[in-house]
């Protein structure tokens, strides 16, 4: 129905992982162990950092607002999809595919920000430790945090502004399992979709100068480390910062391979995998990489469950 205005409907239609009932269960199931999982590593971690004044120092406040972030990111796309599986359906209204555009690129947005001021956290830790209680106080790590969030904001209100301000005329069948902007953009008129795309060019460049940031950060931080004369601290500063280094290469190479592989006209199962890497993957690894590789974390979640 080309020339038709879809803002008038009042439904998009998502895709499904199958038709068959069999693995719309099969589906149901795995995302939910995958959102019971994410929903119990980042509560731990969150609940731990809170509750354990071990690990109220500025490192672990970020850490907690990380845990917050992939809790909402992943319950942003996850339920709905799950529910859609379970009721053999594929619809999501008009006002929920904006609300999981907004919310999934205010979290995400917000999510990157956060690991770009980790990154600084970890500079002043290991290259500035004279001046690191001066720099990283509480009012400090307040404002920071502060500007994570309200960056996300910002950048999800231009984005979901501009995306749902363009005319779609290609029908209302979303390729994807949630409200993909590269999607929406297919239904989009020809005429109309350049503006999202120079957004979203502006938006790539953001994300590559907080890229480069995180690089520069960790080249002074190896080049301290490597300063260290003893091996033991040389192992104890580099074992602060690998979680969080794994974390961002995690974020970075999963989103890099869903937003520069080359698009395809028809949907695909190798784009329902690369959304679901980027979507869901970091959200559920996160908890698991900063509670394995962190001796004080690990502590904190013995004493907050009991176990020894």
């Amino acid at each position: 129905m080309a020339g038709t205005d879809w803002r008038n409907q009042t439904t998009f239609l998502l895709l499904g992982f199958s038709d068959v009932q069999e693995l719309q269960i099969l589906h149901f199931v795995v995302f939910l162990v995958i959102y019971l999982a994410a929903l119990v590593g980042n509560l731990l971690i969150f609940m731990a950092i809170a509750f354990d004044h071990h690990l109220h120092t500025p490192m672990y406040f970020f850490l907690m607002n990380l845990s917050i972030l992939d809790l909402g990111s992943i319950s942003v796309t996850v339920p709905k999809s799950m529910a859609n599986s379970l009721m053999n359906t594929k619809s999501i209204s008009y006002a929920g595919c904006v609300a999981q555009v907004f919310f999934l690129f205010f979290l995400l947005g917000a999510d990157f920000s956060l690991l770009t001021i980790m990154a600084y956290d970890r500079y002043v830790a290991i290259c500035q430790p004279l001046h690191y209680d001066t720099m990283m106080n509480s009012r400090a790590c307040v404002q920071m945090a502060a500007s994570a969030w309200i960056s996300g904001i910002l950048y999800s209100v231009l984005h979901t502004g501009n995306t749902f301000a363009l005319t779609f005329c290609g029908g209302n069948m979303v390729d994807q399992f949630f409200c993909e902007i590269s999607q929406l953009l297919k239904l989009s008129c020809s005429d109309s979709y350049l503006s999202e795309v120079g957004v979203l060019a502006f938006s790539m460049c953001l994300v590559l100068g907080c890229f480069v940031f995180i690089i520069v950060s960790y080249v002074q931080i190896f080049k301290s480390v490597l300063r260290i004369p003893s091996e033991q601290g040389r192992h104890k500063a580099f074992s602060t910062c690998l979680p969080h280094l794994t974390v961002v290469s995690l974020v970075v190479c999963t989103g890099a391979f869903a937003y520069l592989k080359p698009t395809s006209s028809s949907p695909s199962a190798l784009d329902l995998v690369v959304a679901v890497l980027y979507s869901v993957l970091p959200q559920i690894m996160n908890p698991i990489i900063y509670s394995l590789r962190n001796k004080e974390m690990k502590a904190a979640l013995r004493r907050l469950t009991g176990c020894r």
